[in-house]
């Protein structure tokens, strides 16, 4: 471990290249070098350290940023260009950003992207229960029944889902506030419960909601919906 400095993954993360744990990745690939030399997990370095990913300086930080795009189905949530349809070439953002979680290349709705590694990682942290609210069209009719089991918790990927809001929209839509985000999570819970999702579209995170925002455009948060990814 170098001495002095913060930790490179926490460095390359504060430059808005990307998340920490994608800087880790980056890392044990052997994408990064410190000082001229193949760099190491765990590695710390000093911000006027020569860092390079891929061959290529960090970006410089003048400012962080926050934004929030309308995905459409079809763009993937990753920075790895060599996925065609990823998602930061689609905004094609002056900045370096990365999504604050995932939306599914199927899925539609809001999706957060920043420059600020801390945020994301404090969004995302199942700690602090965040919620997340979403529109869901199923390939049958609702049922009580299934809304019951939806709320009280399904067992999905070796665990049972934390309790959840579930209410019926219209005959085959509902509305669903989770507080968790596991792996394709709301598709494997209606699974378990019979039923296919013809349809899944994020509508708020937090106290950041979609609104009126159009398929494939985005918008700057507003200060007080920066604030609340804080609280």
């Amino acid at each position: 471990m170098e001495d002095g400095g913060v930790r490179l993954n926490k460095l390359i993360a504060e430059s808005g290249l990307c998340s920490r744990r994608e800087a880790d990745r980056l890392i044990s690939e052997g994408r990064v070098t410190l000082r001229g030399r193949a760099a190491s997990l765990g590695d710390r370095a000093a911000s006027a350290d020569a860092v390079l990913v891929d061959g290529a300086e960090l970006p410089s930080r003048t400012g962080k940023v926050y934004i929030a795009l309308h995905k459409p189905v079809g763009v993937v949530c990753t920075c790895d260009p060599r996925e065609r349809d990823n998602v930061i070439s689609y905004v094609g953002h002056e900045r370096r950003l990365f999504p604050v979680g995932r939306l599914d290349k199927d899925s539609s709705g809001l999706l957060i992207l920043t420059n600020d590694g801390d945020v994301v990682n404090r969004v995302l942290r199942a700690s602090f229960g965040h919620e997340k609210e979403y529109v869901v069209r199923a390939d049958r009719p609702v049922t009580d029944e299934f809304l019951g089991g939806m709320r009280s918790g399904v067992s999905i990927l070796g665990r049972t889902t934390l309790p959840c809001e579930a209410e019926r929209i219209s005959e085959r839509e509902f509305r669903l506030v989770l507080t968790q985000g596991l792996n394709r999570q709301i598709r494997r819970m209606c699974e378990a419960l019979g039923y296919g999702v013809a349809g899944l579209h994020r509508v708020r995170v937090m106290g950041v909601r979609l609104g009126r925002l159009k398929p494939g455009h985005w918008r700057n948060l507003t200060d007080a919906e920066i604030g609340g990814l804080w609280e």
